[in-house]
């Protein structure tokens, strides 16, 4: 089993999670921020892993650092749980409708973390979570999972939909990455290594 948890504590946060690539979309999220335990829940869903959150951060400031520390942690969990990446396809990508929106991820689990977020959306808050902290969150988990990650908002209007697109096409895209695939000898590189 590709598995990994760890505790992160910090003067702004405390998290706790547990991540297992192989599971089955089972979650427990507890962050304090609403709409933010939504999407780590479809996260866990529709990437097929399951994933245990617990944080706390100084909400009373804004959300801002249990968000970002959750995408660093996570980010970390990715990163170990994937291990040696042999056997995986690597790359993923999905275009994901949710009413009148359409987002598009495309990632690279290269060793090489890089974040092209084309997505303007709106500041505004969807409960406590501020909708631009969407951004930093994939941010961080790029840069600590050495992922290269392409999220595109081709359209749409309703925040909730944009954020609620974004997180489903990244599990989605996720899950097409660290798939198995039995024609895969070592890494899919033809450096070697990843």
């Amino acid at each position: 089993m590709r598995t990994a948890k760890a505790k992160r504590k910090t003067a702004e946060t405390n998290i706790e999670m547990n991540l297992n690539l192989d599971g089955t979309g089972k979650s427990n999220i507890a962050t304090g921020i609403g709409f933010f335990d939504h999407m780590l829940t479809l996260l866990a869903k529709h990437g097929f892993m399951d994933l245990t959150v617990k944080a706390q951060g100084d909400l009373e400031v804004d959300s801002h650092h249990t968000i970002e520390d959750c995408g660093i942690v996570f980010g970390k969990l990715l990163k170990e749980a994937a291990g040696d990446k042999k056997g995986i396809h690597r790359y993923g990508e999905c275009y994901l409708p949710m009413d009148e929106t359409l987002v598009q991820v495309v990632l690279d689990f290269s060793g090489r973390p890089y974040l092209v977020f084309d997505a303007d959306i709106p500041k505004v808050q969807v409960g406590n979570f501020e909708a631009e902290m969407t951004e930093e969150f994939f941010r961080a988990v790029a840069m600590e999972s050495g992922l290269t990650l392409h999220i595109r908002l081709l359209y749409g209007r309703n925040v909730h939909h944009i954020v609620e697109a974004i997180f489903k096409a990244f599990a989605r895209a996720l899950s097409e990455a660290v798939a198995a695939d039995s024609r895969v000898k070592g890494v899919m590189s033809s450096k070697g290594s990843l």
